[in-house]
């Protein structure tokens, strides 16, 4: 008899992925979400340093100095 090679068919079923995967993929959406932070509460309080918010927590952010000052200059008092 001859052998007839192996015929792989696709499925629509989900894939299953382990726990600790579904876990750093949990982790690394909240830490992206929050990267951003400084400058979308900078937004919602209409500071005007906005623009300034955002490209020191888009360049400086990863430092996480960086960070906390983008996030500082946006929690602060708005003096009008």
């Amino acid at each position: 008899m001859a052998e007839y090679p192996t015929v792989y068919v696709a499925t629509d079923e989900p894939r299953q992925y382990s726990t600790t995967i579904q876990v750093i993929a949990v982790i690394v959406a909240i830490v992206t979400g929050g990267y951003m932070l400084p400058w979308t509460i900078a937004i919602f309080r209409g500071l005007r340093n906005s623009t300034a918010i955002f490209w020191i927590d888009l360049l400086l952010g990863w430092t996480l100095i960086g960070w906390v000052v983008a996030l500082v200059m946006s929690l602060r008092r708005i003096v009008r």
